[in-house]
């Protein structure tokens, strides 16, 4: 039976983002002004009655400023009595008069401070807690927790089970339509619920060894496809997102596109052995009595009346099941293996177009399979490395918490059609008397499917048309579970002439970064290996290629990101390649090159490995 999870999370932000500008109107700065608390609280008690008035249990995340006010204290603790709501603690709105006289800063991200400051700002938020309510809280959270947070954490408190824990996409995309001030990158984690490793919240635990201790959950529940392609900002279960990226009926006010987004995470159940999961997760700053993204209040106000509605409604009608956080957690621990993974085969939505995006992630892996290039992997995270990233002041990414991208088609291009350089991308190439096509051409479809612990994308079949010669192929990806590598089978179904034969090119192109700008691609080692026989580039610039007739493994090594990436086969007739790139196109490339002819199959296989 289908199960369809959602949680909804409030937290009365005393001192709301954004808010005390607009509330002051244009008075000097008083994080402290009354009639900015007041409206803060009333409206965390209209968003708790809205909820409540659909039958929804609700998360309270108490923020730091909202525990030194009585009047938010006795509200939470009304509402757990009455309605069951779970009383947690986030470490999102921490500033106030209070935090700011202790620690003289206008910060506010806790993953963005020193890590002895990151452990004292925890100490006194949780000592708080404790002191306002008798114990502390199952859940916490923030845009993002780094690992070291949550090890402090779960150590120090070890009732903490769930957390929000980073914001799904949340890097160069948004900083650029927030006027390039927004100082917070952290792409590359999951958009579902997972268990952290140890060593990287991004990164999926593979074992009990590598267990954080606690559930995560992601910062908001957003379209998987528009949120990857524009700002996710504007793409997402959250009201607000829907009105700031104007996506409603103007005349009507209706929400069409914030049901079909809540439905299409429903569907995800077709894709995960019949598990789905929602989050709303919201503050007051954005309903502003004074109206925000040129909307008034009132539609400010009927966005979130008619987003619970629809949860309500789905409730109502068995289709969906609301729980805490820490619910949320135990249901999860209970439910799911470390190993298996999260699917999401996702159309578009919201444009009309017929695009398609298949995202997989596990313990070792976060891919993005695009079904407009042919099927081509478009963005790659080697969660096999299970990278240790250290963030905030004091070490080498204040402001950068994202998972390294091995490929990524926004960032470094993708399929590339400039006059120079190659673009990050897994796809292939068929030649044919001097004629070349990319797979990336050939717009395609797909279809999920799974065969015991493989998890597969069947791709509706292309046609290549040469000058003399019509070639039907058909893509399928293997995704196997728990083995860190993708299988990529490519199918000759029908020649216009069965006795031709087809070069096949199956080639990764790949880099290592975070953002649009190239890193020091110095160190990377390419290398070719049949047997004991083994051939390397020490990557220099240089433009160097190598070949391998029957190479059983062509391999990067990239020592940035402790990543050991690789293409094989087990095809003995195929010859493997590495490419070196240049200073203008600073890429690698692994690949394989073969003869393929009618009814024939050559499977190849990307492997992730950490590199030591």
């Amino acid at each position: 039976m289908e199960k369809f999870i959602v949680n909804i999370i409030h937290r009365p932000e005393m001192v709301p983002e954004y808010a005390e500008k607009v509330t002051g109107h244009g008075k000097e700065e008083d994080i402290g002004r009354k009639a900015l608390l007041t409206e803060s609280l009333d409206i965390f008690k209209t968003q708790q009655a809205i909820a409540h008035k659909n039958g929804l249990k609700t998360t309270i995340q108490m923020t730091y400023a909202s525990l030194f006010n009585d009047e938010a204290v006795e509200l939470a603790k009304a509402d757990h009595e009455q309605y069951g709501d779970e009383i947690a603690l986030t470490l999102l709105g921490l500033p106030c008069k209070e935090f700011r006289e202790k620690y003289k800063t206008k910060d506010f991200c806790i993953w963005m401070f020193s890590m002895e400051d990151k452990k004292s700002i925890v100490d006194d938020v949780f000592g708080k807690f404790h002191e306002r309510f008798g114990f502390y809280p199952e859940s916490t959270g923030s845009y993002y927790m780094d690992a070291e947070l949550t090890n402090y954490i779960k150590e120090k408190y070890p009732m903490v089970k769930c957390a929000v824990a980073t914001c799904w996409e949340e890097g160069p995309k948004a900083y650029h339509t927030c006027n390039n001030s927004w100082y917070t990158f952290m792409d590359g984690g999951p958009w579902a619920p997972w268990i952290p490793s140890k060593q990287n919240t991004h990164a999926p635990a593979a074992n009990e060894a590598e267990d954080s201790g606690i559930v995560a959950i992601p910062h908001l529940s957003r379209d998987l496809l528009a949120c990857y392609d524009g700002n996710g900002s504007n793409f997402g279960t959250h009201p607000q997102n829907v009105l700031r990226g104007m996506i409603y009926d103007t005349e009507t006010w209706d929400f069409p596109y914030l049901y079909n987004l809540i439905d299409q995470y429903r569907h995800l159940a077709k894709f995960n052995n019949g598990y789905a999961y929602n989050m709303m997760f919201v503050g007051p700053g954005w309903m502003n009595k004074m109206g925000r993204w040129e909307a008034p209040y009132e539609l400010l106000l009927k966005s979130y009346e008619d987003g619970c509605a629809y949860y309500g409604k789905l409730k109502k009608e068995g289709k969906l099941s609301d729980m805490t956080m820490a619910e949320f957690a135990d249901w999860y621990r209970e439910n799911r293996r470390y190993t298996e993974p999260e699917c999401a085969l996702w159309k578009d939505i919201l444009y009309g177009s017929d695009k398609q995006l298949f995202w997989y992630c596990d313990p070792y892996m976060r891919a993005c399979v695009n079904m407009d290039q042919g099927g081509a992997i478009v963005d790659l995270r080697p969660y096999a490395a299970k990278l240790n990233w250290p963030v905030g002041i004091g070490t080498k990414h204040v402001t950068d918490a994202s998972y390294p991208f091995l490929m990524q088609e926004k960032y470094r291009a993708g399929y590339f059609t400039h006059y120079a350089g190659e673009g990050t991308v897994r796809s292939a190439k068929l030649t044919y008397n001097g004629e070349e096509v990319d797979l990336c051409l050939c717009r395609t479809k797909a279809h999920f499917s799974e065969e015991g612990q493989t998890r597969i994308l069947t791709l509706d079949p292309v046609e290549i048309e040469f000058a003399d010669l019509t070639v039907k192929l058909q893509t399928r990806l293997l995704f196997e579970e728990g083995s860190s590598r993708i299988g990529i089978e490519r199918k000759v179904l029908s020649m216009s002439d069965p006795n031709a034969k087809v070069e096949l090119n199956e080639y990764m192109v790949a880099c290592y970064g975070t953002t649009e700008y190239s890193e020091d691609m110095t160190g990377i080692t390419l290398s070719l290996e049949k047997g004991a026989e083994k051939e390397t580039i020490d990557y220099a610039y240089k433009c160097r290629e190598a070949s391998l007739a029957g190479a059983e493994r062509v391999t990067a090594v990239v020592p940035q990101i402790e990543t050991r990436v690789s293409l094989s086969t087990d095809c003995d007739k195929a010859s493997g390649y590495v490419k070196e790139g240049y200073a203008f196109s600073p890429m690698f490339t692994l690949g394989y090159q073969t003869e393929i002819s009618d009814k024939e199959v050559f499977t190849t296989w990307l492997n992730l490995e950490k590199a030591n």
